[in-house]
């Protein structure tokens, strides 16, 4: 078949793009998942309503089987932290096996809510003892296997981790198969990027300041495995964390990064709730993304990050379901406003100018920061550009009557009711008609992995 013969001609009677919607729009989709500028004639009709899929930023996937099952009072002090405790046991119980089970079904989930590409902040790398897999990158693997299935795109971040915290102390005895040393770190890396395709990039994670000393970091980004690729973090989630920080290292973890490492573009900082107005301004001028995860930030109680201010820094963020509480971008963005609503009783905070949108202001920004994070061409419905889109059902009752001034405020406002009907990512067809093309055979095998866990 020739090239030509494998193009497809979509349309849709309203598609939206960097600057808004654009009515009658037609479009290509080539063979091999990327559009192209139609030259003339008529595509397909898909929708009347067509969207670039949402990235999301950050994703622990093992951690979408335990939601739900540490919201029971324990210690009076119930926080970030305890809670880590039941997640120590749960990840104790995951093998390769169980974790592509567990991820392929998080995956449909985030494709039938709208995520298209996922970033997989992954650090469940060893057996339970610490002692690698006959293949190192076994559980790497099963993620990347899981993707394939389910049809999304993924941006796996192999995760750093060598010390249980600031001072330098070594791993627990769970948080052993966490670990490495730096030279197993880069030929993991290495092993990685042999398997990196249109659908996969391979990047790199630093657990955070606490997991990571200065030296290993420093030697990381001196290796070729650190050229050209997203580099994320997990950084000042918490008020402890911070206070630790400015303990031992003398500074707050964002001030001590920007001092030690050349944070720009290819950086995506996740979480950075806790911030002095200095470094949401040094952070928002350096262009890393600020990696939000609003419903996991809300169920942990870490805090709320400073939005109005970034925004008017001119600062980049994204989306991300993190623990996966939630599996849904509406209810991501509803909530990073909500948030900022309940603490200035105001409405309508990430608008920043009168007359602007709230829905699209959220949509677009997260749809910037998250193709940026990704490293990935994604976030865009233009020539080049992956065709990953989703199409809402404009026949729900929350869509009657809205035009396009008050389409994207309806989608993330008006209700529950799932509105994503069919989702394409990379040129294939994974959502028709609210239905993943393979998700009760993903289901079953979900349903057997848990089941085998049992309730930890």
């Amino acid at each position: 078949m020739s090239n030509s013969a494998a193009i497809r001609r979509l349309g849709a009677d309203q598609l939206w793009c960097a600057d808004g919607w654009q009515a009658d729009a037609t479009f290509d989709v080539t063979a091999n998942g990327r559009l192209l500028d139609a030259t003339g004639g008529a595509g397909e009709s898909i929708g009347r309503w067509v969207l670039p899929g949402m990235p999301n930023l950050h994703s622990h996937a093992f951690q979408r089987a335990m939601a739900g099952l540490a919201e029971r009072k324990g210690r009076s002090d119930d926080s970030f932290w305890s809670w880590r405790e039941t997640m120590y046991a749960f990840a104790a119980a995951i093998g390769p096996d169980e974790l592509k089970a567990i991820a392929a079904q998080l995956y449909v989930e985030m494709l039938k809510a709208g995520y298209t590409q996922v970033c997989e902040f992954h650090y469940l790398h060893h057996q339970p003892d610490g002692m690698p897999y006959a293949q190192p990158e076994a559980m790497s693997l099963a993620l990347i296997e899981a993707a394939r299935e389910a049809g999304i795109a993924l941006t796996l971040l192999p995760v750093l981790y060598i010390s249980g915290g600031f001072d330098g102390r070594a791993l627990t005895a769970r948080q052993r198969r966490f670990g490495h040393d730096v030279d197993s770190y880069l030929r993991l890396l290495e092993a990685l990027r042999q398997h990196e395709s249109d659908n996969l990039r391979i990047g790199i994670a630093l657990h955070s300041l606490r997991a990571v000393p200065e030296a290993a970091m420093r030697e990381v980004f001196a290796s070729n495995m650190a050229k050209a690729c997203p580099i994320h973090i997990h950084i000042a989630e918490q008020i402890g964390e911070v206070q630790d920080c400015l303990a031992t290292r003398g500074a707050r973890p964002v001030e001590w990064l920007f001092e030690h490492a050349d944070v720009d573009a290819r950086w995506c900082l996740v979480h950075a709730t806790h911030l002095t107005d200095a470094e949401a301004l040094r952070l928002a001028r350096s262009g890393a993304v600020a990696g939000l995860c609003p419903t996991t930030e809300a169920n942990l109680g870490d805090g709320l990050f400073p939005l109005p201010d970034y925004q008017d820094a001119g600062g980049t963020l994204g989306i991300g379901s993190d623990s996966h509480i939630s599996v849904s971008p509406v209810e991501e963005l509803r909530w990073l406003e909500y948030g900022q609503r309940l603490t200035s009783s105001h409405r309508n905070i990430a608008a920043r100018a009168q007359g602007v949108s709230v829905g699209e202001t959220l949509w677009r920004t997260a749809l910037h920061g998250g193709a940026q994070a990704s490293g990935l061409p994604v976030g865009e419905l233009r020539s080049g550009m992956r065709a990953d889109l989703i199409v809402l059902d404009e026949n729900s009752p929350l869509l009657a009557a809205r035009d396009t001034g008050s389409m994207l405020d309806s989608f993330l406002f008006a209700g529950n009711t799932p509105l994503v009907r069919d989702v394409m990512c990379g040129g294939e067809w994974v959502v028709r008609d609210f239905h993943h093309r393979d998700e009760e055979r993903i289901a079953m095998h979900y349903r057997n992995a848990v089941n085998s866990l049992g309730v930890v």
